[in-house]
């Protein structure tokens, strides 16, 4: 998952404004204690991110792996 995937599905799920508080505030156990942001600029790959953060806010399971998909090109 890249970084861009990994925005869009927390917008997809989450809405973009509550989206960026989560990501920006919320402290994730399975993450050592540090925010979404915190731990993607650590370099913890953005689909533990992702999972991480999807466990955390009981996200249903079913759409745990469907978010993040990335666009079709245009061509």
């Amino acid at each position: 998952m890249r970084l861009s995937e990994f925005e869009r599905a927390v917008d997809d799920e989450f809405g973009a404004a509550y989206g960026r508080v989560l990501v920006r505030d919320l402290v994730l156990t399975q993450l050592g204690g540090r925010t979404a942001s915190a731990a993607l600029a650590a370099g913890a790959p953005a689909r533990d991110v992702w999972l991480a953060l999807c466990a955390a806010m009981d996200v249903p399971k079913t759409r745990w792996y469907g978010a993040g998909v990335p666009e079709p090109r245009r061509r």
